[in-house]
This record gives C-alpha cells, structure tokens and sequence, in this order.
C-alpha cells in the first residue's frame, strides 16, 4: 500500500466511534466517518479531518464500498443496543453485520477489524487470555461471538488480515454513553444525595475510552499482530473503588448506596485482560508515527 491508507470506520458518531476517528487522524490516515445520524450531529460531534459518511451501513440497499470511496481497511464498531446485553436487536441483527463485512471484502477491502467483547467469554476469573474457551452469558455476547467465529473463518479463507479486538469496561466521555458513570453524573447534577448501587466488590478492567481508541487506531494501523487482540488496562480494580475515585475527582457529593442493587449473576469475581500483545503494538507505535 502506497500512502496513507483510507479508513472506513462504522458507528464513527458513536460513543467509542468518534474517539477512533480522531485517533487514526493524529496517525495520519485518512478516514471515512460513517454515521447513520450523521445530518443529525452537532457541529464538531466527529473530527472535522474525517469524510463524513450519513448511511445506515447495515442497510443492504447501500453500496457502502463505493460510496466510503474504496477503504483499504474497516474498523466496523457499529452495534445497535451495546449497553443492553439482553436486547434480542443483537441476534436480528447478526447477518446484517456478516453481510457488510462479507460484501465489503468481496468488493476490495483486505483488512477487517471487529470490535468484541469480554462478554463473549461469560463466566471467568482471573487475567483473560485471548485463546480462552468462549460460553457467553447474554445476547450481546452470543451475538458477538458469533459474528467473531464466522468472520474468523471466513476471512481465513478470503486471506484477508483479521483483527478481533475484545474490550473489557470503558469509561470517559460520560455524556455519550450508558454506563454506570452516566447514571451517576446525572445523579449528581440532579442534586441526589445517593446513589443506588451493587455490592462494588467485582474487579473490572477499566479503560478510559480515548485509551481505547490509541489502542484500536494503533491496531489497525499495523498488520503484524492478527486475530483476537485483547484492548485494556491490563489491571484488576473494584467497581467501588472505581466509581469512588471518580466521584472524588469530579467533585460530586454523592454517596453511594452499596447493596442496593444485586451483582449481575454472569459477572465472575475478577476479570481483566491480558494485554501482551496490545502492548507490543503500543510499544511499536510508540516508536514511529509514520504510517506502514
């Protein structure tokens, strides 16, 4: 490949999308933002740097090759109902994402990067190998799953680089997204003095989402390192002990009401990423900001 190579990222006016963006801007690329509410985002909502795509890529009357301009490469992140594991959205949408990706390599695109998910695996402790055995537990990550399983061998047989990269919790950016760190907000900003809670002893990995993104970017960007590629902190730490800090570092004067919800019966004790081969790849961007 000659020059910078052109980017097609899908959901790219989504919480995580809009992050990649900007981030495989910095390294150069050139990007195809593609957002079905693309004429609906404030001015700004997604870097200015990238082409801006408005179609819904899911819909199967688009050419979404033709019109992202020929992308040498797909981060595809769009995902309907993420924040809701057990929306029944993530399995009557499963071939509408087989045939995007599909179609888009039989049209000329030679490198697919997925976004996964550590709900793919379900139930396990301890730091989380990327060749563990999958048994999800929700919709969500039986959908993902499946999309990885099906992509994995399909590109194998279309000698195309495939890149899985399984994210672990996300944090950051708390106006646009739905996780706990939103409710809590806007708790806070409501003026509420509690805030209703679960047990907060589960380890997480936490990653803030612009971390997420350099990794994702930095992943693409490369050929070197293939197949499931796990993206976080590499680090164990409490949901309570999390959402104290972040509480304490934005200044709220809420409390939290421990207990007062029950932990999820598929979240294990203890889960986080081993992270070997995203650090070799961060460890290698690190030393160039050139483009392969």
């Amino acid at each position: 490949m000659s020059g910078a190579p052109r980017v097609l990222v899908t959901g790219a006016g989504g919480y995580i999308g809009r992050h990649v963006v900007t981030a495989l801007a910095d390294r150069g690329a050139v990007v195809v933002a593609a957002d079905r509410r693309g004429a609906e985002r404030p001015a700004g909502h997604i870097d200015p740097r990238a082409e801006l795509l408005a179609v819904d890529v899911l819909d199967a009357s688009v050419d979404v090759y033709e019109a992202s301009g020929a992308p040498d490469i797909v981060v595809h992140l769009a995902w309907e109902s993420g924040f809701v594991h057990s929306s029944p959205a993530h399995m009557l949408r499963l071939s509408d994402h087989y045939r995007l990706i599909t179609g888009l390599v039989e049209s000329g695109v030679r490198h697919v990067v997925g976004l996964g998910s550590m709900h793919e695996v379900g139930y396990f402790e301890g730091r989380l190998p990327e060749d563990a055995p999958t048994d999800p537990q929700s919709l969500y990550g039986v959908a993902k799953d499946a999309l990885r399983r099906a992509l994995t061998l399909y590109t194998q047989q279309q000698e195309v680089v495939f890149q899985w990269l399984r994210c672990f919790y996300i944090y950051g950016d708390d106006a646009y997204n739905r996780s706990i760190f939103t409710y809590l907000r806007a708790a806070a900003e409501d003026g509420k003095a509690t805030f209703p809670f679960t047990s907060g002893t589960k380890q997480y990995d936490f990653i803030r989402v612009e971390d997420l993104a350099a990794q994702i970017a930095a992943t693409s960007l490369q050929d070197a390192v293939t197949g499931v590629i796990n993206c976080g902190s590499g680090v164990p730490v409490s949901l309570g002990a999390q959402v104290e800090s972040y509480i304490a570092d934005s200044g709220y004067d809420i409390a939290l009401e421990y207990g007062a919800y029950p932990d999820r019966p598929y979240d294990s004790p203890a889960i986080w990423a081993d992270t070997g081969k995203i650090e070799s790849i961060m460890a290698v961007a690190e030393e160039t900001s050139s483009i392969r």
